[in-house]
């Protein structure tokens, strides 16, 4: 597998989505606001990825 997360970063917000590997989202895209709340939740999102690659993104 080779994970990849975009983002579209834009003022106060992102657009996250994962890909497993080539044309395999994981998930749902979802967006998520400059705050300390969501990072930390974005963080997370970041470690359940590794968890089920077994690669660090």
């Amino acid at each position: 597998m080779n994970p990849v997360v975009g983002l579209d970063v834009a003022k106060g917000e992102s657009q996250v989505q994962a890909f497993l590997d080539q044309s395999k989202p994981y998930g749902k895209s979802f967006s998520m606001k400059h705050i300390k709340e969501e990072l930390d939740h974005f963080l997370d999102f970041l470690k359940e990825i590794e968890e089920v690659t077994g690669q660090m993104n």
